[in-house]
């Protein structure tokens, strides 16, 4: 289910040998739109660790009216079908946005798709480690004179920080090969907002099979890459657990 694409994959993109598949790749308008794709995916995994951490303290250590219409909310993106969701942002951001904001076809328009689409990962991932979080801790150190941010720095984040981190790894993995989201509202201008997915699409669509398959064994590897190392960093975070 898994080994099969992706070796199809990685064999597509080998037919026209090493040659072909370096020219490929380090083609400007590929190293572009993989340069665009990884540096934006970043920005949104990092501003989503904090929007995310936030949202799941808010719903497990809080309670307000209208707490389930917003834990309902939260899973949104992962039942939408992505190209609703372009269309969604391109109306509500794009020539006639209702709230005046029109950002359209540039990056800042990527950035806030790739925030809609990736934001239920860390929520996901971080709030079933509040939910089991030991408070009695926290209130001990409370007791004896720590203040919130003391509280939050050496009892909370150290416990929920793998959890953090597989957010993380999860909405970067997704952000790296999003396409439905950003199709509409990106504009998919070479060399300024095209993502390296709507690349892949558009070369498909030309008949460069090989090229395409090139371009996503680079994400699929780097998607890869970054899988394993926040593996390694939960891995070291986790060790006083198996000490």
């Amino acid at each position: 289910m898994v080994a099969l694409p992706l070796a199809a994959v990685a064999s597509t993109s080998a037919e026209g040998g090493w040659s072909g598949w370096w020219g490929a790749v380090s083609a400007p308008e590929a190293v572009s739109a993989l340069r665009l794709s990884v540096l934006i995916s970043i920005a949104a995994a990092l501003v989503n660790a904090v929007l995310g951490t936030v949202t799941a303290w808010v719903l497990v250590r809080d309670d307000f009216r209208g707490k389930s219409l917003v834990n309902a909310v939260i899973d949104l993106p992962f039942a939408l079908p992505t190209i609703v969701a372009g269309l969604t942002l391109l109306a509500l951001y794009g020539p006639k946005s209702p709230v005046g904001i029109n950002v359209a076809f540039t990056r800042t328009a990527i950035v806030l798709a790739l925030l809609f689409v990736t934001l239920p990962f860390v929520v996901r991932t971080v709030q079933p480690v509040l939910l089991e979080l030991d408070r009695e801790s926290e209130e001990a150190a409370r007791s004896l004179g720590a203040g919130e941010l003391r509280v939050f720095s050496s009892i909370v984040l150290p416990n929920i920080l793998p959890g953090v981190l597989s957010g993380v790894a999860l909405a970067f993995a997704r952000a790296v090969g999003e396409i439905g989201a950003l199709v509409l509202i990106s504009g998919n201008l070479p060399f300024k907002t095209e993502a390296a997915s709507v690349f892949v699409f558009n070369h498909i669509q030309s008949g460069d099979q090989t090229g395409a398959a090139a371009v996503a064994v680079v994400m699929l590897a780097i998607s890869f890459a970054v899988l394993l190392a926040i593996g390694g960093l939960r891995f070291l975070t986790t060790r006083h657990e198996r000490a």
